[in-house]
């Protein structure tokens, strides 16, 4: 009898084998596959007599024999002792066992309280250089904080290792069960992933911890790198409960282990922080009680005011509110100053954040006096570095004058200087040298200020200041004209809307950006809905008229109330052209428009001291001049008129408008009362700053971007709105117009008062 198992299952082959008297016949390339796996030699023909099948078949009718697979239920019950073994080997492997001794009780006891003897006994490779006066004070305060609580921050050099210091003050906190939940906040999340990575591979491979913390490393290191085994680790039977995940350790459960169930999380400081918590086995809910405030600004974020001042409110509310209602948490902020009046400098300054404790630590705390031998010394160095790449020669230099060259300084780290150089004078002259913005701020924590010239210039608090009490979207009665500017960019448009009065008194009523951000603070470069995502089926000319036509339908389609109730609309509203991959589609959506009678494309052109000023522009026929504007009489193939303007005379002209004491005539303001709301707004009109040129017998200001600045778009749009208003009719006392100076407006006389005259 022929048997085909070609479809046979595994589990049916057994069976059916099992059932099989020896002289059946069965095709051996059938089950070889089978056949391979229980060891045995099956031969590749159609031979199904083998003698590798026959014994094969001999040991499945034996082993048959020998079980209770012939007696009702034995399957069954030989199923479930097989099942019961593996839960068995399943158990033991997942035990720990027994854990290793600790190797120096007596060393370990010695560090309980000394966190600079744990720094040197457990992490000598990481701290192997001699001590700073700097390193030894940073060392006591985060002793003081993990030991008996208090704030301290902590501003030291760039590379002084006090990141390292944290991290090794949170395994310490942990390991001797000082502190029970850390958290480390970073200037991001992705920064405090990188502490806590720095933490893990130390619990993972520091031999010195493993040898006198076995209750705390010992379990971390059965996991062999898989987090997938923390659930069902066990110690003696029980559940460690260790973690063991991105953003997240949880010190395994021992019994009687200083660090059972410790905890140590990571977020960023503009990430979810409010209402940290942890479940304890035993049923306790705790909460964080020492936090690590590790680097919280990032460059970006302290070039930005408003930003600042968000990290600096989530500071004060959030994270020292972690602990909970009536109890204080502790932690330390090391952090570095990059730019006057940072997140950093605020903390570190003890009249405005007294609970910190500030301290500033440099690099070099004096300089050396002889500057004759120094600037030797960087002319060497400057030369060799442009034509071989290295200074071999200034450092003989400095060698054979060292003595001389270093008369005078003081440096914070005497072991601090690379293999080329010689000592850490010479490593922190060479810092300065290098780049002195960057050593003042990142080496000594007292950034330069910025030298922005001697004229005036816009502040980020004077702007946001000029509240004049009124509602958004609100004219005030003395205002005739609604004007509008839109500022194209690639991915989204920014609007300002303005109301001006004759003598140009403006109001900015409205401002804002379209596909609206939903969010206080943004930049262009992190735009989260952008007009490509509204509008995903379209190129870049499609979403730009769509974003137009969406964006002008709102702000030029809506009605203005003025306070005695008169309802105006915005009578001229001119779009940024200036882009060029922009100019085409704006010219066509302001020509096809419903509103076009009320859109025109703008150029903002640079001119400068050494530029001829537009009043010299020679007048053709049907142009329309104004006030450093013009308005060409050509239409050409756009079919559309445009206007061009003077960008630096506009800028300093609404510049001066906004330094104007508020209530004059002239003086621009801002709606609401909070000038809290209008940060941004302020952060894109202080981003640019006037210089005083001179050139070609006039002296004119050029304007320039900040070189912290990262956005100016709204700026754009308030220079623009005040063109718009010079068109639409408005003029200020003493100004020029068509060339000529436009003499004041004459006051305004009631009709009685001519009767009277006349009479």
């Amino acid at each position: 009898m022929t048997v085909n198992v070609k479809k046979m299952k595994p589990v049916e082959m057994v069976r059916f084998l099992n059932s099989t008297e020896l002289g059946t016949v069965i095709s051996a390339a059938m089950v070889y596959r089978h056949f391979a796996e229980a060891g045995y030699r099956i031969a590749s023909t159609e031979d199904s007599r083998s003698l590798s099948f026959y014994r094969y078949a001999a040991w499945l009718i034996d082993k048959r024999a020998n079980t209770p697979a012939s007696t009702p239920g034995g399957y069954d019950a030989h199923r479930e002792s097989a099942a019961q073994r593996q839960s068995e080997l399943s158990l033991a492997g997942r035990d720990i066992g027994e854990l290793p001794a600790v190797v120096d009780p007596e060393r370990k006891e010695a560090c309980r309280f000394d966190f600079r003897k744990f720094c040197e006994t457990y992490f000598p490779e990481v701290y192997n250089l001699e001590w700073s006066d700097d390193h030894l004070r940073a060392i006591e305060k985060l002793q003081k904080a993990v030991l008996e609580g208090g704030l301290f921050a902590l501003a030291m050099a760039r590379g002084s290792g006090k990141s390292s210091l944290t991290e090794t003050a949170a395994i310490w906190a942990m390991a001797y069960g000082h502190r029970e939940f850390i958290v480390v906040i970073g200037a991001s999340e992705g920064a405090a992933l990188e502490m806590l990575d720095s933490i893990k591979t130390e619990l993972e491979v520091n031999e010195h911890l493993a040898e006198d913390f076995p209750e705390m490393v010992y379990p971390i290191a059965r996991l062999e790198g898989i987090a997938n085994r923390c659930a069902g680790q066990l110690y003696k039977g029980e559940r460690t409960r260790i973690g063991w995940t991105a953003s997240e350790i949880v010190l395994p459960t021992i019994a009687g282990a200083a660090s059972s169930g410790a905890i140590v999380r990571v977020a960023g400081i503009t990430g979810r922080i409010r209402g940290m918590k942890f479940k304890r086995p035993d049923g306790r809910t705790i909460r964080p009680e020492f936090v690590i405030v590790d680097d919280p600004q990032t460059s970006e974020s302290a070039g930005s005011a408003e930003q600042t001042r968000k990290r600096v409110r989530v500071l004060a509310g959030d994270v020292l509110g972690l602990a909970g209602p009536g109890r204080k948490i502790a932690g330390v902020m090391p952090c570095t100053v990059i730019r006057p009046g940072d997140m950093a400098e605020q903390m570190l300054d003890r009249s405005k954040h007294p609970e910190w404790n500030g301290e500033r630590c440099r690099m070099m705390y004096k300089f050396p006096k002889n500057e004759e031998l120094w600037n030797k010394y960087a002319d060497l160095r400057a030369d060799e570095l442009r034509e071989k790449g290295t200074f071999l020669k200034a450092t003989e230099f400095y060698r054979a004058h060292q003595r001389e060259m270093d008369e005078g300084a003081v440096v914070a780290w005497k072991a601090r200087f690379n293999h080329d150089e010689i000592s850490a004078v010479q490593h922190a002259m060479d810092l300065k040298l290098t780049d002195e913005a960057a050593f003042w701020a990142e080496y000594q924590n007292e950034p330069l200020a910025e030298d922005l010239g001697t004229e005036e210039q816009l502040t980020l608090d004077g702007v946001s200041s000029r509240v004049n009490g009124h509602s958004r979207l609100g004219v005030p009665v003395s205002a005739t004209h609604l004007t509008a500017f839109i500022d194209v960019q690639k991915t989204m448009l920014f609007y300002v809307i303005a109301a001006w009065d004759d003598d140009f008194t403006g109001r900015v009523i409205d401002y804002g950006e379209w596909p609206d951000q939903n969010r206080r603070f943004f930049t262009l470069s992190d735009a989260n809905i952008t007009l490509q995502m509204k509008f995903p089926r379209n190129g870049l000319e499609g979403c730009l008229s769509e974003g137009l036509k969406k964006l002008t339908g709102e702000i030029l389609g809506r009605e203005y109330f003025r306070d005695d109730g008169a309802a105006m609309r915005i009578e001229r509203c001119l779009v940024d052209a200036n882009w060029g991959q922009s100019t085409d589609t704006v010219y066509q959506f302001c020509r096809e428009s419903e509103y076009a009678s009320v859109l025109t494309p703008s150029h903002g052109r640079y001119i400068g001291a050494s530029s001829k000023p537009m009043g010299e522009y020679k007048k053709a026929v049907g142009d329309r001049v104004g006030m450093n504007w013009r308005m060409p009489n050509v239409r050409g193939k756009r079919a559309v008129r445009h206007v061009v303007y003077d960008t630096n005379f506009w800028k300093s002209f609404v510049a001066t408008r906004l330094l104007t004491a508020t209530g004059d005539r002239g003086a621009i303001t801002l709606w609401g009362r909070s000038a809290e709301d209008h940060l941004l707004f302020a952060e894109h009109l202080t981003a640019e700053y006037r210089v005083k040129t001179e050139g070609r017998g006039r002296r004119v200001d050029e304007w320039k971007m900040r070189p912290d600045a990262h956005d100016n778009h709204w700026w754009d749009c308030i220079v623009g709105s005040a063109v718009a208003a010079s068109m639409s009719g408005c003029v200020l006392a003493g100004t020029m117009t068509d060339g000529k100076p436009r003499a004041a407006a004459k006051p305004k006389v009631k009709l009685s008062e001519l009767r009277r005259l006349k009479g």
